[in-house]
């Protein structure tokens, strides 16, 4: 059975624009790559059409192998010291989404 691709999806709200650029961006990249993600969308100036998330943030999709892949990187002892960075520079929402292909 082949596995079934999957994406992560992350929605930030940022208080710190900058030190959130300077420090956890830097580091995370590498570490997805580690862990056998890549970014495949990365932008600015989302716009909620329904929920409660603030507007006007930025968005990072990314592809995984698999929802394992995707676990591993978000559960690695490597992870949990880089989302450190990540502390007070906004508020986020991630999730994964399994995309089998389409027929």
């Amino acid at each position: 059975m082949t596995e079934i691709r999957c994406y992560m999806i992350v929605l930030g709200a940022f208080t710190d624009y900058q030190r959130f650029m300077a420090t956890y961006q830097v580091a995370v990249g590498p570490l997805v790559e580690r862990f056998g993600g890549r970014y495949v969308m990365v932008g600015r100036n989302i716009q909620v059409l329904e929920g409660d998330f603030p507007e006007g943030g930025g968005h990072v999709l990314s592809v995984w192998p698999d929802r394992a892949a995707a676990l591993r990187f978000w559960n690695s002892p490597e992870y949990a010291e880089v989302k450190k960075l990540r502390a007070g520079t906004g508020q986020f929402l991630v999730v994964l989404v399994d995309a089998p292909e389409l027929e």
